[in-house]
């Protein structure tokens, strides 16, 4: 059997990704096709799409709620981009980076309490894990 190459912390790492990238991809998906990030109530989305939010008339709460959700969903997908990257070709420089560890645990802790917060549970059981994988790959390097 041949080996990969990649180390443990870095397949870690890699899955930790994966799984943000995964529900990053699924919000994204679910933003724009089917009714699951619709309002049950059919009378919400009229309102949502005549009515402004305070800031500005140049858009309306449809409008915003979709861009909201398309760019958390692009913030997820980065992340998952970025770190898997890192994982896989510049593994030295993530585990060398207290900066870029440090980052990773930072994004990923401040996604699991708004999942707790605002979200449900499968977003947060999956972050949990890929914080877990990701806190799990930086003990790993540690000696």
């Amino acid at each position: 059997m041949q080996s990969t190459g990649i180390s443990i912390a870095s397949m870690l790492v890699l899955i930790s990704a994966g799984i943000v990238g995964l529900l990053g991809l699924a919000h994204l998906i679910l933003t724009f096709n089917g009714p699951k990030l619709q309002p049950r109530d059919p009378k919400v989305r009229p309102l949502m799409e005549s009515v402004h939010p305070g800031i500005t008339r140049q858009t309306t709460m449809w409008r915003a709620w979709l861009g909201f959700n398309s760019s958390h969903s692009l913030g997820a997908l980065l992340f998952a981009a970025v770190y898997g990257y890192l994982a896989v070709v510049q593994s030295t420089l993530m585990f060398d980076s207290i900066y870029l560890q440090a980052l990773g645990v930072v994004v990923l802790t401040a996604y699991l309490v708004l999942a707790k917060l605002y979200w449900f549970k499968t977003p947060l059981i999956g972050i949990g894990l890929s914080l877990l994988l990701f806190l799990g790959a930086i003990a790993s390097q540690v000696s």
